[in-house]
């Protein structure tokens, strides 16, 4: 290996050992976060929670609708005799995380053929409560209507009641594809694995990069005699990739091979594919953040920035929204950005099976992307090099010692 690019890959591993910022990124942003989210979705699947029934109709289609809520596997009602204030005391206290209010009208809306309504609570102190309560309610009522659905006959035409109490219901059963027991987190955490490694790295990049820029300590990159070729530039990002590479080589096994493990998380995937799979995009990864270096002044703001774009990377990856029905200004986005294909493609191996040929269009967009933005990247780190010198070879010396005029 050449002694300038081995120079280089020193350099870096000494910045990111002496500087307690990124060291806090790297522990706290990939164990820390990566052990929390799943946390927060396990279990993957929500039982019996507890719930408060407020109930004012008095009603039989009322005690119906909430044996039939009871008997659900999501819900598990605690109790009935109670009133909206104490139900909601209930909540605080959090002796339930639901409260089931069913007006005075809810059986006299249904006997004068109106749709009959009824409101949920739900807290949010946990993130999957929401989710099973909306499901237990919802299958409740649909199972509700069906009961007393032949005695609405009444309120229909004269010539249309025969033809629909002579149809045949249609039974539906569905099985979730890829994740069967239809749990979040299953659906969820593969994808946010893939975007936690790819935004702690721009984080690192952008730090590292940032406090180059801003103490002026980029210049060194060129060398003496100063040296602004393409090559020298290309050496100091082989270098510099080099040392992401083989730190986040551990962090990905940490996160795609160890947390599936320790969480049920979907894991049927060849981890020979895996790893061909992180090759590509960890490069792309490390030279898209240099290439966004360009936009990088100082070591504190594009953290800033970076830490909101998680929620927006799973949208264009196309594991919550499909790519096909996306505008054509998100779709560019999912092929400039290296996190969007490779998360569709770890979900595709490690969640549905797939081989590499199934990923065949993943795959080969992040090496066109590893092949323009190592380009991009050498262009910019000469750019930020020339820029520093024009505006000084040490301002930090400078501004750190101004002149004081009497």
């Amino acid at each position: 290996m050449n002694m300038k690019v081995i120079s280089v890959i020193h350099d870096e591993f000494k910045t990111i050992a002496g500087s307690y910022a990124i060291l806090l990124v790297l522990r706290g942003g990939i164990f820390v976060y990566g052990l929390r989210y799943n946390y927060m979705y396990a279990p993957d699947l929500v039982r019996k929670v507890p719930v408060a029934v407020v109930d004012h109709s008095h009603s039989e289609l009322g005690r119906h609708y909430v044996r039939l809520l009871d008997a659900t596997p999501q819900v598990n009602v605690v109790t009935t005799a109670t009133d909206y204030p104490e139900a909601q005391d209930m909540m605080k206290a959090g002796q339930v995380a639901g409260i089931l209010y069913l007006p005075d009208d809810f059986e006299d809306r249904v006997a004068r053929g109106e749709e009959s309504v009824f409101i949920m609570y739900e807290t949010t102190s946990a993130f999957l409560y929401y989710l099973a309560m909306q499901e237990a309610s919802a299958a409740s009522m649909l199972a509700l209507n069906d009961d007393y659905r032949p005695e609405m006959l009444v309120f229909l035409p004269q010539q249309v009641a025969p033809k629909l109490a002579s149809a045949q219901a249609v039974e539906v059963v569905g099985t979730a594809l890829y994740n069967p027991t239809e749990g979040y987190g299953t659906y969820l955490i593969p994808s946010v694995l893939v975007v936690i490694i790819f935004q702690t790295l721009m984080m690192v990049i952008a730090m590292i990069s940032g406090d180059e820029r801003h103490s002026g300590s980029i210049v060194r990159f060129a060398g003496n005699p100063v040296d602004l070729s393409f090559g020298r530039m290309a050496q100091v990002v082989i270098g510099k990739t080099f040392v992401y590479g083989m730190l986040y080589a551990v962090f990905a096994l940490f996160l795609l091979g160890l947390i599936p493990l320790m969480f049920g998380l979907p894991d049927i995937g060849n981890p020979l594919y895996v790893i061909m799979l992180m090759i590509p995009f960890l490069l792309a990864t490390s030279f898209f953040g240099l290439t966004a270096s360009l936009f990088f002044t100082d070591s504190d703001a594009p953290l800033l920035m970076i830490a909101f774009f998680s929620v927006g990377l799973i949208f264009l990856s196309g594991v919550s929204y499909p790519i096909e029905l996306m505008p054509w200004y998100w779709k560019m986005a999912h092929y400039l950005i290296p996190a969007a294909p490779a998360t569709m493609a770890y979900v595709k191996l490690n969640s549905m099976g797939a081989s590499m040929s199934e990923i065949q269009s993943e795959y080969i967009t992040l090496w066109v992307q590893c092949a323009f933005y190592f380009v991009t990247a050498c262009l910019v780190y000469r750019y930020n090099i020339r820029k520093a010198m024009v505006q000084g070879a040490s301002p930090a010396i400078t501004d750190s010692f101004p002149s004081h005029k009497s």
